[in-house]
C-alpha cells in the first residue's frame, strides 16, 4: 500500500531517545498519519485525538486505560481513545501507521 498526494514533516518525531520514531504524513484533506518504528522496551504515550495504530511487521503488547495487556502481532490494528494514555511492551522491531481522526466539537 502507498500514499499519494501527500506532504511528509521533514523533521522526525523522536520518542524515548530514538526508541520510537516517525514521521507525520498529512493528506490534501488535513487529515494527518505517522509512520515510524518502535524499538524494544517500555512506553507510556498518550493521544488527544482519537486514533488507530496499524502494526505493519513485528508484536506488541499494549495496555489501555482500565483494561489489562493484549498482544498483537501483525497484521493488527489497534482503536485509542482520544485524550487517552496508554502503556506498550515492544519486543521486537514494529513497524507502524497511526491514523488520526479530527476531534469533532459541538457547537
Amino acid at each position: 500500500m502507498e500514499f499519494n498526494n501527500v506532504s511528509i514533516a521533514k523533521e522526525a518525531n523522536i520518542l524515548y531517545d530514538g526508541n520510537i520514531t516517525s514521521r507525520t504524513i498529512t493528506f490534501e484533506d488535513g487529515t494527518k498519519k505517522t509512520l515510524g518504528i518502535m524499538l524494544p522496551g517500555e512506553y507510556e504515550l498518550n493521544t488527544v485525538n482519537k486514533s488507530t495504530i496499524d502494526i505493519n511487521s513485528g508484536a506488541v503488547e499494549v495496555m489501555l486505560p482500565a483494561e489489562d495487556w493484549v498482544q498483537y502481532v501483525a497484521p493488527a490494528s489497534i482503536k485509542i481513545a482520544q485524550n487517552s494514555k496508554y502503556k506498550l511492551r515492544v519486543s521486537s522491531l514494529v513497524d507502524y501507521c497511526c491514523s488520526f481522526e479530527k476531534v469533532q466539537y459541538s457547537k
